[in-house]
């Protein structure tokens, strides 16, 4: 793959829109000193903006619910929130003294960014430009990393993407599986005016995230490699410097914990951007991304250097905007890092931006009017409200499409005669499926990801395994202790996605043991599971790639696979029946016990 045309990027001042180029300041310019004293330093000051996780959030609303977003901390979401904030911030420091950034997962989460990605796609002939670039490049952003969601729907809508963005888009550890250099710019690099006619160069060097040779193997094997970001950062950070930069910024694309969900499959670290700051000397900030968590200021010491290492991550779909604010000290013939801080803003403070709700208001209504096609009716309301807890009809109504869709793929071939099990997620806790009318939205809210489906042929004993891997997320909880429901998941914070019902078995989950030995009275047709026995498990791409770290399923035998989306296999299948009758494929296949009772 041929290196993009915007690595190792040079942007100054003739760099022409899009760029935040600073030029003269409202800061005045320090008075010699009297006679026999000092002259006073030269100082500077300017602020990094950034944002991560945005997920196709333009517009303060939810395609699921189609109304305005809400949760319970009454957080907003979406870039038109954003543009307020940064055109508050541009007018406090002054445009020319900021830079606004990115640490990626920009295309993927919502159906307006699904809409522009399969229904009316950016790569058709003449097709359209993607909301997410119309709206970031109105905004002015300078840069963004690669998030591993970019790579969800293919490297062709990625690159048309790329194409239609006026920044670049980083990723110094997105190597040409060939060649093993950048498939795309590496850094890009900036230069701040002072009123002191020195020239501030700010480096921004992108970092995104190993899993995705894992997470979207089928787009990536055999074309691109992702080594680690230590390991990467440690390469380009000294030819950074080398080259001028003054200040470095490193926008990963990783959360900062230092661990990894795809266990020991890769040789490298999944949320490693404390790691980077620890062990590579010369960054001064980090925007991190990638874990959906609120990080306003965390400060590591770098090992080498004994400095700090400012990193900050905003709240995920634009719901906060992180503020470095530099401040610059020029010394021995060059600008100096003296101090820096950072802090994030809340999106809900602010209206949104009517420029960028105007520019795309089209696209909004054109997604609203998809996602509220009738494709059936349910006989029944179904809810995920109690399913991290309770085996849920609406759950079995994934596992059900999912067994059936393998059923007959596999029909009339070697392993027709095993049975079918299948595994799902509780992805949101507000998910619904009407009495009534079911519409897109509805049916396309149970999976708001674009997994894919795949059947693995798996024993009994790993069957019994991955249970009980499984059932790590339930906090242990004594037989007799009062049960509080919001406090009984999500054990060392494995998330709701990263818990999966099997279907097609039937077991207790005994929260009052130890994780590992939870599983009891494990079954098939009524009998104890018999080790040695085989099964096809239908399975999402993401845990069967690794994702979660589940055991057994990754090295699983593959019998098939589908490249189409598991939502998409669900509104088709409603659609096909026409009526969602619980009562058919519903059944209580699990339950949480204690020493034997049932906690529900």
């Amino acid at each position: 793959m041929p290196l993009n045309r915007r690595t190792f990027l040079e942007r100054s001042a003739a760099a022409g829109a899009g760029v935040a180029v600073a030029g003269a300041v409202a800061v005045p310019a320090e008075a010699h000193g009297g006679h026999g004293r000092p002259r006073p330093r030269k100082r500077y000051s300017f602020t990094v903006m950034g944002t991560t996780d945005l997920h196709g959030n333009v517009f303060n609303w939810d395609y699921f619910t189609d109304k305005e977003f809400d949760d319970k901390a009454h957080n907003d979401v979406g870039l038109a929130k954003i543009s307020t904030l940064v055109d508050q911030v541009r007018k406090e420091k002054g445009r020319r003294n900021t830079l606004l950034i990115d640490a990626g997962d920009t295309i993927q989460g919502t159906q307006l960014s699904y809409y522009y990605a399969k229904v009316d796609p950016i790569t058709a002939r003449r097709g359209p430009v993607h909301p997410m670039a119309q709206a970031m490049n109105a905004i002015g952003y300078d840069a963004a990393a690669l998030g591993n969601h970019e790579f969800n729907y293919g490297i062709p809508v990625l690159r048309k993407f790329e194409e239609q963005c006026d920044f670049p888009l980083l990723g110094a550890n997105a190597l040409d599986a060939k060649t093993l250099r950048p498939a795309f710019a590496p850094y890009s690099m900036h230069r701040l005016r002072t009123p002191h006619g020195k020239d501030v160069k700010v480096a921004v060097l992108g970092l995104t995230n190993p899993g995705i040779a894992i997470w979207d193997k089928a787009n990536v094997s055999g074309r691109m490699v992702f080594p680690g970001l230590e390991e990467q950062a440690a390469k380009w950070v000294p030819k950074l410097r080398s080259m001028g930069a003054d200040v470095v910024v490193v926008s990963a694309h990783s959360g900062s914990s230092g661990t990894s969900s795809y266990g020991d499959q890769l040789p490298h670290i999944e949320n490693a951007a404390g790691l980077v700051a620890e062990q590579v000397p010369g960054i001064d900030a980090i925007l991190v991304g990638h874990a959906h968590t609120e990080i306003p200021e965390y400060r590591v010491k770098n090992k080498e250097t004994g400095k700090d290492v400012v990193l900050s991550e905003p709240l995920k779909w634009g719901q906060r905007l992180t503020l470095f604010d530099f401040d610059l000290v020029w010394e021995k013939g060059r600008w100096t890092v003296e101090k820096v801080a950072a802090q994030v803003l809340n999106s809900n403070t602010v209206a949104e931006d009517p420029e960028i709700t105007g520019l795309l208001g089209d696209e909004h209504k054109k997604v609203v009017a998809y996602v509220n096609q009738i494709i059936g009716t349910s006989t029944a309301a179904m809810t995920t409200a109690d399913a991290p807890w309770k085996d849920e009809p609406i759950i079995d109504l994934i596992n059900v499409v999912q067994a059936e869709t393998v059923k007959a793929a596999l029909a009339g071939g070697a392993h027709a005669s095993l049975p079918v099990l299948s595994q799902a997620s509780c992805f949101s806790r507000t998910a619904r499926i009407p009495a009534g009318q079911v519409s897109i939205k509805d049916a396309a809210g149970l999976y708001p990801f674009e997994n894919t489906l795949e059947a693995r042929l798996m024993t009994g004993a790993q069957l019994k395994d991955y249970l009980e891997f499984s059932a790590r997320y339930y906090v242990q909880t004594p037989a007799g202790a009062p049960v509080d429901t919001a406090k009984l998941t999500n054990a060392d914070g494995i998330p709701d996605y990263n818990y999966d019902a099997v279907s097609g078995l039937t077991y207790d989950i005994d929260i009052a043991r130890p994780a590992g030995s939870r599983i009891v009275n494990l079954s098939f047709e009524g009998k104890p599971l018999d080790p040695a026995a085989k099964f096809v498990l239908a399975v999402n791409n993401y845990r069967a790639s690794g994702g979660g770290a589940f055991p057994h399923v990754a090295g699983a035998q593959q019998l098939w696979a589908d490249s189409d989306e598991i939502r998409n296999t669900i509104i088709r299948w409603v659609q096909a029946k026409g009526t969602v009758d619980p009562s058919l494929f519903a059944s209580v296949d699990w339950k949480l016990t204690r020493d034997g009772v049932p906690v529900f």
